[in-house]
């Protein structure tokens, strides 16, 4: 069985910070897909229609990940999910360029791999936040 945490404001703060930036990020990341997918289809290469797929999942995503951060006491159960989640995308983006199974541009494969790495770098702070959380 999980339990919330529940220690002091102090102990979440960094992981509320980094919960919450990825949220930003992705939430307006999302945003950018849907608004305009067609100029982003022709600048980074997969189409129209992918890109507004991806770009709501990214804006469900984001908005789930923001309430996260703004419970009172954060659950380490859904903190694990999204630290997972987050591995899972940074793999998965290096493996559509790897593989050009998206029909990645160049700009397109430079775009996936920096934000893959920007993903991995939240997955990372999040796995350094939910330790914080657990530290005397």
């Amino acid at each position: 069985m999980t339990t919330a945490l529940t220690v002091t404001a102090d102990r979440t703060k960094f992981l509320r910070l980094a919960l919450a930036a990825d949220a930003v990020v992705t939430g307006v990341n999302g945003l950018v897909y849907l608004a305009f997918a067609a100029p982003v289809s022709d600048l980074l290469g997969p189409g129209a229609g992918l890109l507004r797929e991806i770009g709501t999942f990214l804006l469900v995503y984001g908005v789930a990940v923001g309430l996260l951060a703004t419970r009172r006491a954060i659950s380490p159960a859904a903190t694990k999910a999204v630290i997972a989640l987050n591995i899972i995308w940074t793999l998965g983006s290096v493996a559509a360029v790897v593989t050009g199974v998206a029909g990645l541009t160049t700009v397109g494969a430079i775009w996936t791999i920096a934000q893959a790495l920007v993903v991995g770098v939240f997955a990372e702070l999040q796995i350094t936040g939910l330790r914080k959380t657990r530290s005397n």
